[in-house]
C-alpha cells in the first residue's frame, strides 16, 4: 500500500478533506517508518499537516507507531525527558543538572534526543556527563535511523513538522510518567490530549527555554498535563523578581563550578531547582507544586552529601 489514500485524505480541499483518524495516522506512519512510502508524498502528508495544524488523534496514531516500529531498546525508567530543542536561542542546558537532582531522589531518568543549530555553549551531549550516573541519555541517530532521517528533512522542506511533537510524545523507555517541553503554548494542550489517548496517566507539558523542558524561574509557568488520567493545568509561581531572559546572548554558565560550588549564580540556581520541582511534582514525589519546589531546593543543598553517601 502506498502513502497516497492518506494524502488525498487531508489535501482534497476544502469541504472534502478531513484529518486523519488514529488508526489510518498510526498506519500511514508505519509505511513511512518501513521504507514503503515515496519520498514526495512523506513530504507532502506532512506540509498538508504543517500548515494545517495537526489533531491529537494524528499526533497520538503517529506515536503510536513509532512506539512499535522502535520497542523494546531502551531499559525500563520512571521517568522520561525528551530533549528535541532546536535554534541559536539556547543557553547552557541546565536542565541536565536537575534531571541529575530527579535521579539523586531515586528516580530513573531517561533523556533521548537530538538538537541543531546550536551554539557550542547549548550542546546537551558535550554537557550530558553533568547529569550524572542516575541519568541515561540515548542519541536519536543511534536509537532510530529512520526517525533521525525523518526528523532532518526540516533542511529539505525549511520547516519543521509534526514529526518533531511525535519524538516528544514518544517516551521510548515506557516510562510511566513524561516530561515535556514545547516552544509553541498551544502545542501543550494537544501534546496532553494526544497522550490521553495512548493511555498515559502522569504527564507535564510547558512551554519552556528553547522548547525543552527547562523553567523560567522569574515567571509563571502553566504546566499543563495529565495526572491520574485526568487533564490538569496548574501554575507554577515565580521563584524570583529578576526580568530578564532565561538565557542572556553572550552570557554562559559553568555547569561544572554550579554544581560544585565554585559558581554562585541566583538565576541559575532557580532555574535548576524549579525545573527539578516540575519533574518530581509530575512524579508525585511531592503532593503540590510549593512542596516540590522546597523538595527541590533541599536536594540541590544536599547535593554533595548525597553524592558522597552513594559513592
Amino acid at each position: 500500500m502506498s502513502l497516497a489514500p492518506f494524502v488525498r485524505i487531508v489535501a482534497r480541499g476544502t469541504g472534502r478533506a478531513r484529518p486523519l483518524t488514529l488508526p489510518e495516522a498510526q498506519e500511514a506512519m508505519a509505511l513511512i517508518l518501513q521504507g514503503n512510502a515515496a519520498p514526495e508524498a512523506i513530504g507532502a502528508l506532512l506540509m498538508v499537516l504543517r500548515l494545517r495544524g495537526e489533531t491529537p488523534e494524528e499526533i497520538a496514531g503517529f506515536t503510536a507507531a513509532l512506539r512499535t516500529h522502535v520497542s523494546g531498546k531502551l531499559p525500563a525508567a520512571d521517568l522520561d525527558w525528551p530533549s528535541y530543542a532546536a535554534g541559536r536561542s539556547r543557553g547552557a542546558p541546565l536542565f541536565l543538572l536537575a534531571a541529575r537532582l530527579v535521579a539523586q531522589a531515586g528516580y530513573r531518568v531517561s533523556m533521548h534526543g537530538w538538537n541543531s543549530h546550536q551554539a557550542a555553549s547549548a550542546s546537551v551531549r558535550e554537557a550530558i556527563a553533568f547529569a550524572g550516573p542516575g541519568v541515561t541519555y540515548t542519541r536519536l541517530e543511534m536509537l532510530s535511523p529512520v526517525a533521525f532521517s525523518l526528523l532532518n528533512l526540516r533542511d529539505t522542506l525549511g520547516l519543521r513538522s509534526c514529526f518533531n511533537t511525535v519524538l516528544r510524545m514518544w517516551n521510548p523507555s515506557q516510562a510511566l510518567v513524561s516530561v515535556q517541553g514545547v516552544f509553541h503554548p498551544s502545542y501543550r494542550s494537544l501534546q496532553a490530549q494526544a497522550a490521553d489517548l495512548l493511555g498515559q496517566r502522569d504527564l507535564a507539558i510547558i512551554k519552556g527555554g528553547g522548547g525543552e523542558f527547562e523553567r523560567h524561574p522569574s515567571k509563571e509557568i502553566a504546566v499543563y498535563g495529565l495526572r491520574d488520567g485526568a487533564h490538569t493545568k496548574d501554575t507554577a509561581g515565580a521563584l524570583l523578581h529578576d526580568a530578564r531572559r532565561l538565557h542572556e546572548a553572550g552570557k554562559d554558565v559553568d555547569l561544572r563550578g554550579l554544581w560544585h560550588g565554585a559558581v554562585e549564580d541566583a538565576f541559575a540556581i532557580a532555574t535548576v531547582t524549579g525545573t527539578a520541582a516540575l519533574a518530581l511534582f509530575a512524579l508525585k514525589a511531592a503532593p503540590t507544586l510549593t512542596d516540590a519546589d522546597h523538595m527541590a531546593r533541599a536536594l540541590w543543598d544536599a547535593r554533595h552529601q548525597t553524592e558522597s553517601l552513594s559513592a
